[in-house]
């Protein structure tokens, strides 16, 4: 068994929300619940019992209580939460009212911009009045193309108030991925701004926009946010664009009015990558975001209302309403828009020593690339209130915890966590209770009945296979938009396991309750039918000094699999054939001949998505010959054509 490289001190651990949470339930049911393994066991074995104490404990606003937590059904997907009970999630997120700062916005550009909670809550509430004065009701969509910036959080809230369902990209988006999202779900109202900045560049998006409203038939009203240049008003000549300033202050004085809706009332809809096709359109339910952001924001990441919560994303991550979420504990909430390498590496850590980050989130790239970057912030900056460093996005690298503890602060819990857009949470996450040990996902969380399953469907421990969630759980999706009969949500999550959610990361349970992530399970290799996860090659091929990142993928090949291994490379360095036989023997001494790539090319960037991800799957496909039916899911295409122009490399 791994040792732990980071344990909570007894006085941090006995503070904790986790620990007065676990004492109430013991004061509860009565029962030992000696420590985390027999709180979760017990949380998910009595759901009936587990949900309401958690309801009452992080304090749910509701107008009405619910008439039975847990109604039963044939199919998992089909069980109702909490039916009878009415509330409002933006109610819930504008509990605190004072004048206690609510968000921090830090822009590329410099600006910097606070507001207090019943600011905050001031604005909200004239936006909704505004969306009720012309006409947006329960159910209406309200889209947003915009930045990370409070106007986004605003109009979030403001739909939440009037029940209308809330769904946002970044301004980044082309104007075919915006209409393959927004296209589908219709909005009557959207909120964009004039553009951004990003790298040093400002980046004007008004043709962009033009064209999406010349194209997205359905938008009744524009409220446009301008952050290039403020003094711009809206264009008289068209009457449905409307200033943001102008609006909020003819509807500022305005009493909050939170429309109290049932639990499973829509509230978001996300999207899938939509790499393989047009995106999936994923609708999630006011009362169970609430319920499940909240149990992880308070239990397991120990957040309440003097802490200060920054996470390094974008409006079109799910992590952006993770983030917003945050509100409903009393934290106040840092934003930054813009590149977190731009004026140089020390941006964000510049931001967190001045801003007093108490819980820092990024991405495990961010965090690969701020090592190779060669910055150690602990020299550099002041980060005493910072106790908590989150990580997602892709499985975080056991060298990437060594340079967190050496490089940034030696008492930090370092939590990878692990969900997904499609329950717009975790399945495994941190814990202030537990140790924290190299390349391990804490714990699973709490009501979440996770296991790992081998092909036949069983269990299994200590042995990689699928990551599985066998019982209802409130953070399902309602479902997908226009998918009436349920059965493109069927086909994505219980196909292969029956009434088993199968959630497609290729994962291990250790027998001390923590989770390892090996990738992503549609992108395994399966070279000789050994399976082998994307994670543990990375892990080895971008430790060398020579290789910034890489991506590796399977090909079909006389009746077998062979691997191809794409790398870039850090500067002054070349794929020649002293490192081709380095990278194939690093890999496998610290592997096995399996993993060895049969080919490796030198590339100039890695293809992701525009939240992030490195698109395996994509690249599949392109050394196929197959199509990728959408491109515009893509933050740089150009990188896809790049690995297509190689196709020499892998045919005869």
């Amino acid at each position: 068994m791994q040792g732990s490289i980071w344990e909570p001190s007894p006085q941090r651990a006995a503070t904790s929300r986790m620990s007065r949470f676990m004492a109430r339930a013991r004061e509860h049911t009565g029962l030992a619940l000696v420590d985390y393994a027999a709180l979760h066991e017990w949380s998910i074995d009595a759901p009936a019992t587990f949900w309401p104490l958690l309801w009452d404990f992080v304090d749910v606003k509701a107008s009405r209580r619910w008439d039975s937590v847990l109604t039963p059904a044939a199919a998992m997907q089909d069980c109702q939460w909490f039916a009878g009970a009415r509330l409002n999630f933006a109610e819930n997120l504008l509990r605190r009212h004072d004048d206690h700062a609510a968000v921090v916005f830090r822009g590329e550009n410099g600006e910097r911009s606070s507001l207090t909670y019943s600011q905050l809550q001031a604005q909200v509430a004239a936006l909704a009045h505004w969306l009720r004065h012309i006409g947006i009701d329960s159910g209406d969509r309200v889209a947003a193309l915009m930045p990370n910036r409070p106007e986004t959080i605003i109009g979030m809230l403001a739909a939440a108030s009037v029940g209308a369902v809330w769904s946002s990209a970044s301004p980044d988006f082309g104007v075919d991925g915006v209409l393959d999202r927004f296209g589908q779900i219709e909005p009557r109202v959207l909120i964009v701004c004039d553009g951004y900045f990003y790298n040093g560049k400002c980046i004007d998006i008004g043709r962009k926009v033009a064209e999406i409203l010349d194209r997205l038939g359905t938008v009744e009203q524009v409220l446009l946010v301008p952050w290039l240049d403020p003094g711009v008003p809206a264009p008289s000549r068209d009457p449905m664009i409307h200033r943001w300033a102008e609006v909020i202050d003819a509807h500022l004085g305005q009493a909050p009015d939170f429309q109290q809706l049932p639990f499973d009332h829509p509230l978001y809809i996300l999207f899938s990558s939509g790499t393989t096709g047009k995106p999936k359109c994923i609708v999630h339910g006011a009362g169970r975001m609430l319920l499940q952001h909240q149990k992880e924001l308070v239990l397991h990441t120990d957040l309440g209302p003097d802490d200060v919560l920054f996470y390094f994303t974008t409006c079109g991550w799910m992590m952006w309403n993770w983030l917003a979420s945050g509100l409903a504990t009393g934290a106040t909430l840092v934003l930054f828009d813009g590149s977190p390498f731009y004026p140089g590496p020390a941006v964000l850590w510049q931001l967190a020593e001045e801003e007093r980050v108490s819980v820092f989130g990024t991405s495990a790239k961010y965090l690969q690339a701020l090592e190779k970057s060669g910055l150690v912030p602990a020299d550099d900056f002041a980060l005493g209130p910072l106790r908590t460093l989150l990580s997602t996005g892709s499985p975080l690298l056991p060298e990437s915890f060594d340079y967190c503890y050496r490089a940034i602060k030696a008492d930090l819990q370092v939590a990878s966590i692990s969900g997904g857009t499609d329950i717009c949470s975790c399945f495994a996450l941190g814990n202030p209770l537990l140790p924290v040990r190299r390349g391990e996902l804490q714990c699973r969380g709490l009501g979440l009945a996770v296991e790992v399953y081998d092909d036949a469907g069983q269990p299994v421990v200590g042995e990689r296979g699928e990551l599985v969630c066998t019982r209802p759980f409130p953070a399902m999706p309602l479902g997908f938009w226009n998918d009436p009969d349920g059965s493109r949500y069927r086909a994505a999550y219980f196909e292969r396991f029956p009434n088993v959610w199968t959630h497609g990361d290729f994962a291990e349970l250790t027998v001390h309750g923590s989770l390892i992530i090996h990738g992503r399970s549609d992108a395994v290799l399966n070279p000789g039918g050994v399976r082998i996860g994307t994670a543990e090659l990375y892990r080895v091929v971008e430790a060398m000094d020579a290789v910034s990142e890489a991506i590796a993928v399977g090909q079909d090949w006389q009746g077998d699999q062979r691997i191809l291994l794409f790398v870039v490379l850090q500067p002054g360095h070349e794929l020649d054939e002293a490192l081709h036989q380095a990278i194939r023997q690093r890999i496998g001494e610290q592997l096995t001949s399996r993993h060895v790539p049969a080919k490796i090319a030198a590339i100039d960037t890695i293809p992701r998505t525009r939240s992030g991800k490195i698109v395996e799957l994509a690249v599949r496909d392109t050394i196929h010959g197959r199509p990728v039916r959408n491109r515009e899911a893509l933050a740089n295409p150009e990188a896809l054509d790049a690995i297509g122009d190689l196709q020499g490399l892998w045919e005869p």
